[in-house]
Formats: C-alpha cells, sequence, structure tokens
C-alpha cells in the first residue's frame, strides 16, 4: 500500500448544469419574444433582458471551459494528501498533520453523514477544507480520509464557557 495512490476528480456536473440551463433560458426566451410578441426575430435582438441572458450563457460557459482546463484532482497516497490542478501542485505530508476532523459542515444543509474534511497543519493558520460532495467517488474518499484521520490527532473541542459574574 505504500507505493498505491488513490485519484479523485473535482465533478463538473454543476457547471455543465448552470451552462445548459442558461442556454436553455436563452432559446426559449428567444423563441416566445420572437415569434409571440414581435412576430420577427430582428426585434428581439435589440431586447435589453436578451443581452443579460446572453451575459449568463456566456460566463457559465466560461467557467465550465475554464474549469475543465484547470483538471482539478485530489491524490491520495499512504504518506500524503495531495492538491493537484494544471498548473500547481500542493502536497500535505501526514507528519505535518495537526488534527483531521472527519464530519459535517454546521452551516450547510446537505444529505449525508460526511460533508466536510478538515486538515489543520502544524505551520498553518488556517484548516484545509476538503467539501467531500465536490468530488466523485465520494464513499471511497472518506475511506482513504478515514484512514489518514486513524494516524492523526483528533481535533480538540472548544469549551464555551460563560464569564463569571464576580460584581456583586
Amino acid at each position: 500500500m505504500a507505493g498505491e495512490e488513490k485519484i479523485f476528480k473535482y465533478k463538473l456536473d454543476f457547471y455543465y448544469q448552470s451552462a445548459l440551463i442558461y442556454l436553455l433560458t436563452l432559446i426559449v426566451y428567444g423563441g416566445i419574444r420572437g415569434n409571440f410578441v414581435e412576430a420577427e426575430f430582428k426585434y428581439v435582438l435589440n431586447d435589453p433582458l436578451l443581452y443579460v441572458i446572453s451575459f449568463f450563457v456566456l460566463m457559465s460557459f466560461v467557467s465550465l471551459l475554464l474549469n475543465m482546463a484547470r483538471n482539478r484532482r485530489l491524490i491520495i497516497t499512504h504518506d500524503a494528501v495531495i492538491f493537484k490542478h494544471h498548473w500547481d501542485e500542493r502536497r500535505i505530508a501526514v507528519q505535518e498533520i495537526e488534527w483531521m476532523h472527519i464530519g459535517r459542515e454546521a452551516g450547510v444543509q446537505t444529505s449525508g453523514r460526511f460533508q466536510v474534511i478538515l486538515i489543520k497543519l502544524n505551520d498553518k493558520r488556517r484548516a484545509y477544507r476538503i467539501r467531500v460532495g465536490r468530488y466523485e467517488r465520494e464513499k471511497e474518499l472518506v475511506q482513504e480520509m478515514q484512514s489518514i484521520a486513524s494516524r492523526v490527532p483528533r481535533r480538540k473541542r472548544r469549551v464555551w464557557r460563560r464569564p463569571r459574574i464576580t460584581d456583586r
């Protein structure tokens, strides 16, 4: 298992869906506006709402293409977690991990017991946050992260105390 690495690709479903929904909205709006309201398509081209919808279509396809070109992946080996994309790679050795938490995210309402993985490094102020639902093969990803989490300390719970009132 020392040389084995597991690769989890970043899902692009959201980008595909948003681009197609915006494109479908543009086609339906242009068709309805051109056929039923104006009776000629050349008047539709002067409609400012058509330009706004076209802008959203263009931006959604640009973001889809950029994310496809970025090609984000999460690579898990026996001794490291690697965040990799087309232009860069960030490697986190298991020895550098101060604590690790696998569980739910408080502010997010999605289904599933495991939604987020927090990795706090010894020399970093902020923790790395991996949202499990954004990667392919979610269950396998959680299993691999649990095997790494078993080798590192757990997060210490914060104790919230009410301040004592001593001025009476």
